[in-house]
């Protein structure tokens, strides 16, 4: 299965269209908080096929809204923290990265994604992979998502 990464998009939905342009394989989508408004919501529904797990981050405003455009979708928004099993894998969601790397030390999970400081990392704590896939909104002159493939547990930043 291949995971796509995305975090603090900022409602920039022209960076936003190139990041899913580099989803179109994936099969699932982890959005790791930062939407904004509830049209960033809605275009991921609108052109992301597959299943959609989000967590919140501290820019998401309007929520009500923001929860019924991902009704629209296979979308599960779920809340401040996120514990998936995906494909055999143990996989982690939090905005934060305090959290993040709190979550990965116990070596529960197989993946544990942050966003949050829209720098993007990669490192091993024991067993566990620590993801920040740095921002889709570009604020720091790059946009990056991250991959993740649950079959070899490899993952990989892309910048655009």
């Amino acid at each position: 299965m291949r995971l796509a990464i995305l975090s603090d998009i900022h409602d920039n939905i022209w960076a936003l269209d190139r990041a899913l342009q580099r989803t179109a394989n994936s099969d699932a989508l982890l959005v790791l908080g930062d939407l904004c408004a509830p049209f960033t919501m809605a275009m991921l529904v609108e052109r992301f096929a597959g299943p959609i797990h989000v967590v919140w981050g501290n820019n998401d405003g309007d929520r009500l809204r923001i929860a019924e455009q991902a009704r629209r979708g296979d979308t599960t928004l779920h809340g401040e923290f996120a514990d998936l099993m995906l494909a055999g894998r143990r996989v982690a969601l939090t905005h934060y990265p305090h959290i993040g790397h709190a979550v990965a030390r116990n070596g529960d999970y197989d993946l544990v994604c942050y966003g949050h400081n829209h720098q993007r990392a990669q490192s091993q704590a024991g067993a566990t992979l620590l993801l920040n896939p740095g921002e889709v909104m570009g604020r720091f002159g790059v946009s990056s998502i991250a991959l993740y493939d649950t079959d070899t547990a490899a993952a990989e930043i892309i910048e655009y």
